[in-house]
């Protein structure tokens, strides 16, 4: 399982990143690959505690969608969070960026620090956190072909 905590999973998913280019075509979904890196940065940078989101209401019992969410195949076109749905234009190079440095951040952070509660999914630890980002950038990254 991956995590942005593991060195070498860290560096296949920032090489992937780096590979991504302006006009990278996606696969399914309608997000522009700009707009898809302001979504990953809003939820990396919700997981630091520097973007606020307002609780939501899972759709099934905490326990059982964090379960899902973790550990279960996401496929295409899975639901997003309502303040993570990119809606303008973003500046490519500025958002790859951005990404670059929240996967850093995130990556410097102990994993038994306390990390800031999922609006979803509520109290995560450290290595769950790391987990879900891995897994939500390998998500997207693969949309664009990477």
């Amino acid at each position: 399982m991956r995590t942005l905590h593991d060195g070498r999973d860290r560096s296949e998913i920032v090489k992937r990143v780096a590979e991504l280019r302006r006009d990278s075509e996606r696969k399914w979904g309608k997000m522009s690959v700009e707009q898809m890196l302001w979504h990953v940065n809003g939820a990396m940078a919700s997981a630091l505690g520097q973007f606020e989101i307002s609780p939501q209401k899972p759709p099934l019992p905490r326990p059982i969608m964090k379960l899902l969410v973790l550990y279960v195949p996401w496929g295409k076109g899975a639901p997003t969070m309502p303040d993570f749905v990119a809606s303008g234009t973003y500046d490519f190079e500025g958002e790859r960026g951005r990404c670059l440095q929240l996967i850093d951040t995130i990556a410097a952070k102990r994993l038994k620090s306390d990390w800031p509660v999922h609006p979803m999914l509520g109290r995560m630890s450290g290595q769950e956190v790391s987990r879900l980002h891995a897994k939500h950038l390998n998500h997207h990254l693969l949309q664009f072909g990477v």
